[in-house]
């Protein structure tokens, strides 16, 4: 008989992978709430290790008068290789959970699931906190590199400081199209104005992103953020990649004993003394970025990083 997740409980099937339909669910959570996902470029993956080619600089055109041979341009093409790693997370949970049909299960699960991984991966990404990907893939370490910083408070107002960023990222001929920041950081962006004295922050409206001089802002969970480093980051994002390989798998143990959780005694958990489950998920995704100039911080004023304006 056909595996039916709708029909099945998950006492009978502790090990596995999610449901199609509910592992799609997560997956969507994950990719809409994480920051990084919002705003960087998606790279399709089918195996562990994927190399592409992208365009670093554009042919050119030439002036040419009658007769006279058009020269011939090329594009700068480079390669690059990214590699999947595997981000897994440990939930512990009542033991009346096993009860439940497997699609109920992860229907009640997958939030905790998503904000798990996506929190995690933006960590990774966005500052290189215990990052698995190679050094100098995270976009902080970019933005150390080519020395994007403008220090909050530095300009008249924020809208000067926010355009200067701009500037900055500007001139190594990138487009920048997108801000992460924390909605701690919302309270700011709200009251900043132009020169012309008109709010430089939209709201979002009929499903469309906030806005902030016109480009979208992507919200990092508050743990995700390094508020030490940075207050806001901007960027050419078609300048980051990642990719997700495969489905989510995921294990349910009730004899565990989960020594990076403990109770009030600083004990760890174990899980059949106190009659509960742990549900295990592992995804694997990878991330790159493909230009350190790409990318630029407002940083806080009171320790900026070496090179920051």
């Amino acid at each position: 008989m056909a595996f039916d997740p709708d029909n099945v409980l998950m006492q009978d099937s502790r090990t596995g992978m999610i449901p199609t339909e509910q592992g799609e669910l997560v997956l969507k959570e994950f990719m809409t709430n994480s920051a990084v996902a919002q705003l960087a470029r998606y790279e399709p993956m089918t195996k562990p290790k994927k190399t592409f080619t992208y365009l670093a600089e554009g042919p050119g055109a030439y002036w040419v008068n009658e007769g006279e041979k058009i020269q011939t341009s090329k594009a700068e093409w480079l390669t690059a290789t990214m590699e999947a790693k595997k981000l897994g997370v440990i939930l512990p949970v009542s033991k009346e959970f096993l009860t439940y049909t497997v699609s109920d299960f992860f229907a009640q699960m997958r939030e905790a699931i998503a904000e798990a991984f996506y929190a995690k991966f933006d960590q990774a990404a966005l500052f290189g906190i215990d990052s698995p990907y190679a050094a100098g893939t995270s976009i902080w370490e970019g933005i150390t590199a080519s020395g994007n910083t403008i220090v909050n408070g530095s300009g008249q107002n924020l809208y000067e400081d926010l355009n200067g960023l701009l500037a900055l990222i500007e001139e190594g001929d990138n487009d920048p199209d997108g801000f992460i920041t924390t909605r701690r950081f919302r309270k700011d962006l709200r009251g900043a104005l132009d020169s012309n004295g008109l709010p430089i922050f939209n709201a979002p409206r009929d499903g469309s992103t906030s806005q902030v001089l016109g480009l979208p802002i992507g919200y990092a969970n508050g743990a995700s953020w390094d508020s030490s480093k940075a207050d806001l980051i901007a960027g050419d994002w078609d300048f980051a990649r990642y990719g997700i390989l495969q489905g989510i798998q995921y294990q349910v143990s009730e004899d565990a004993t989960l020594t990076t959780i403990v109770d009030g005694n600083e004990d760890p958990i174990n899980l059949f003394e106190r009659d509960l489950i742990a549900l295990r998920a592992t995804m694997h995704i990878a991330f790159m970025t493909l230009k350190d100039d790409a990318f630029g911080a407002l940083v806080p004023a009171d320790d900026p990083p070496a090179g920051g304006t």
